[in-house]
């Protein structure tokens, strides 16, 4: 069975968001991808004062100047889509306050007829939480704790109730509904936040970085929850950052991902065999406009399905 494969939507400061969402979106929906994806990037400090990651001296990429913002993001991609999933891989989750993110992702689903997926993260850049977050960078995992619970209760049956450390909802009745369970997936990287994941969510949203560490992650997450005592299945979307060219990359520095269509697909072959159950492509970064993007992913996607993906 072929893994489903979802895009990365235009959010750069090369794409014109109100016309390249939409016409992007429905492209990627007719060409077959069956999900379409966001991410959030809230500001670029200059000069920075935190390198890419929390990695002492990595530059951030020029790429990230401008990134829209992602739930607006998805409204467009919503209202000019029938069928695709609209996820997030992923929300900085405590930049957002927990109440308002609930109900605009329950907005959304309800909008959408149950399409949305909920991909969060803690982040990792200080800019950003000192100029949106709630809470400080140091709380970030007990925020996003908090940040699950109130989604639940927002989502779930009224009357709402919540007693928390950010959000205090006192009985309440909170509409609307989502059209469904709303799944919540976690990027989760390390001990702390894959036990969150186990306990808490229903996914896990990893990024490739080469098969064979992406199956020994997975193991290793796989073994965490028999360890804890999981018994549901954990849902799987794998991120995949693509750098496109034209021509094939030559060299024995080549990074997964990276090249012609054909090489892009022959890694997606290799991670594909993971087991993950779906991969998302991000190839927006590179590339000049919405035209292009149109007629790349068309390409990776036709290739990939002839490959067997």
């Amino acid at each position: 069975m072929a893994t489903p494969l979802g895009l990365g939507l235009p959010q750069m400061r090369q794409y014109d968001i109100g016309t390249d969402v939409p016409d992007v979106a429905r492209a990627a929906e007719a060409a077959g991808y069956e999900s379409l994806w966001v991410f959030e990037r809230a500001l670029f400090p200059e000069p920075a004062t935190q390198g890419l990651y929390g990695v002492e001296g990595l530059p951030w990429p020029d790429s990230y100047r401008s990134v829209a913002e992602p739930l607006v993001t998805l409204t467009l991609a919503a209202a000019a889509t029938e069928r695709a999933r609209l996820g997030s891989s992923v929300l900085v989750a405590p930049l957002h306050g927990p109440f308002q993110l609930a109900k605009a992702l329950a907005t959304l689903d309800a909008a959408s007829g149950g399409r949305v997926v909920a991909g969060f993260g803690t982040g990792w850049s200080h800019d950003e939480y000192a100029a949106a977050a709630p809470r400080p960078f140091a709380e970030r995992g007990r925020a996003l704790d908090e940040l699950i619970e109130v989604c639940r209760a927002v989502w779930g049956p009224d009357p709402v109730a919540h007693d928390g450390e950010t959000a205090k909802i006192a009985s309440a009745v909170v509409g609307p509904k989502p059209a469904r369970p709303i799944p919540i997936l976690l990027a989760a990287s390390n001990g702390r936040a894959r036990r969150r994941l186990v306990d808490h969510a229903d996914g896990w949203l990893p990024a490739a970085r080469g098969a064979e560490g992406l199956a020994e992650e997975w193991r290793g997450l796989r073994e965490l929850a028999a360890e804890r005592g999981r018994t549901q299945p954990i849902h799987t979307v794998l991120r995949v950052n693509a750098r496109y060219r034209a021509k094939p990359y030559e060299g024995s520095g080549r990074q997964p991902f990276q090249g012609s269509a054909d090489q892009i697909v022959a890694d997606l072959v290799a991670h594909a065999e993971v087991g993950m159950d779906e991969i998302l492509l991000d190839l927006q970064a590179p590339l000049r406009d919405a035209a292009e993007l149109k007629e790349v992913a068309a390409e990776v996607y036709e290739k990939a399905r002839a490959a067997g993906v």
